[in-house]
């Protein structure tokens, strides 16, 4: 009985450490950063908003977003990092994947048609 009351607190406390604190250490970074935004710092957004701040109020702040001045107002929990804003990777949609893909196909079936022209001239020159 009391090997198994053991094994279960050993299982808290190991569940703790590996997945409740980390993310409290996440957040905790994720608020700090959100609080110390100032006027002129470059920031994307969650939705992949990308601007310059102009304005930082207590729970929100705005941003201008581009060089024709249009300025957009979001809360800081909106915000995804701060600083450097082409440090953050872009990911792409699956339809840029696939017309990639299909893009790298069709030069592949290009090179075999060419190939397989290049053999016949051989063949028929002898």
């Amino acid at each position: 009985m009391d090997y198994s009351i053991i094994m279960l607190v050993v299982m808290l406390l190991i569940f703790y450490f590996l997945l409740i604190r980390p993310e409290n250490k996440r957040k905790k970074q994720a608020e700090q950063m959100r609080n110390s935004i100032k006027k002129g710092d470059k920031i994307i957004t969650i939705g992949g908003v990308v601007g310059r701040v102009v304005q930082v109020n207590a729970d929100s702040i705005i941003i201008e977003t581009s060089e024709d001045r249009v300025r957009v107002e979001f809360k800081k929990w909106a915000i995804q990092s701060v600083g450097d804003v082409d440090a953050v990777p872009v990911r792409s949609t699956k339809k840029e994947e696939k017309a990639e893909t299909a893009a790298a196909d069709d030069e592949g079936a290009s090179f075999a048609e060419a190939e397989a022209a290049a053999e016949k001239k051989e063949d028929a020159a002898e």
